[in-house]
């Protein structure tokens, strides 16, 4: 195969795993979520030190971990944790199709941030895919009655952490690793506490789950992969594929969790949500639209 085939196999495979994630975590919906967040960050540390060993990299994550590299793997590390556990707490609560939104509106909200952060230029297009992705918002908060947090919260923060690792001089699965090993100190501290002091975090749920029953350690232990395995391959497409190919693909991952929510968990999808998420979806055609003609636009400069 071609890299550019290899390229697209790999993003989609990721996003496959993403956005059937939800059923991954479904099986485990009994484990408190900070336990399962703290597992999650263990053992996606280990393989990441694992592959980096491999490749003969791990010296190069102390070179983040001092002055303002520091500072912004702390934040990075910080914000994805807040989605991980989001994410996590979404699926034990039955909220995917929110969590679903979230992801939609993920690229909407980087549109925002680059202007604010970076003076990036807001296109005609772009303003009108975030002024429907606002009104989208707006109508399910309206129809609901409530602002839909829990999207507004994923899709903020994984923004957020997309604004960081754009000034972070390092690769991907490099700076993933600082910040996985940031949280372990964190995430060993509230697995001593489930283990030894009884630590649920949610009232009524039995925590120290690790170590009781063979099926759920092994669950446990292959949310580290779930986790590091999209991102290695997101990583692996990105530097084979055009950004916009990349982009466009990423929206299987939001699509796959609002069908598993649906069609596999039963969640329900209330008028208001029939509504607000053709808007969105419109939102992100003109945007894709913009991204396209901009990178063919853009390449053919290159080419000229």
């Amino acid at each position: 195969m071609s890299d550019t085939t290899k390229g697209i196999a790999a993003i989609i495979a990721a996003c496959v795993v993403w956005g059937t994630s939800p059923l991954f975590y479904k099986m485990l919906e009994h484990v408190p979520p900070l336990e399962l967040l703290s597992h999650r960050t263990l053992w996606s540390l280990a393989l990441f030190g694992l592959l980096l060993g491999v490749q003969g990299r791990l010296g190069e994550v102390p070179k983040l971990l001092h002055g303002r590299s520091l500072l912004l793997i702390a934040v990075s590390a910080f914000v994805i944790s807040v989605n991980w556990g989001g994410f996590i707490l979404s699926v034990q609560i039955g909220m995917v199709v929110q969590s679903s939104l979230g992801y939609f509106i993920f690229p909407l909200v980087m549109v925002a941030l680059g202007r604010l952060l970076f003076g990036e230029t807001i296109t005609r297009a772009k303003a009108m895919a975030l002024g429907l992705g606002i009104l989208a918002v707006l109508t399910l908060t309206f129809g609901l009655g409530v602002t839909p947090w829990l999207s507004l919260l994923l899709g903020g923060t994984f923004a957020v952490y997309g604004a960081v690792k754009k000034v972070v001089a390092s690769g991907p699965i490099v700076s993933v690793t600082a910040e996985v090993l940031l949280l372990a100190p964190l995430a060993i501290i509230w697995l001593l506490g489930t283990h030894l002091a009884g630590w649920e975090g949610i009232v009524g749920r039995n925590g120290a789950v690790f170590g009781q029953h063979l099926w759920d350690s092994v669950l446990l232990v292959t949310s580290g992969l779930i986790t590091a395995g999209p991102l290695v391959m997101f990583s692996y497409a990105s530097r084979r594929l055009a950004l916009s190919t990349v982009g466009l693909v990423q929206y299987l991952n939001p699509s796959l969790q609002f069908t598993c929510a649906v069609v596999v968990l039963g969640e329900v999808i209330t008028p208001w949500h029939m509504i607000a998420f053709p808007m969105i979806w419109l939102a992100l055609a003109i945007y894709s639209a913009d991204a396209i003609r901009r990178d063919r636009a853009s390449r053919k400069a290159a080419t000229a």
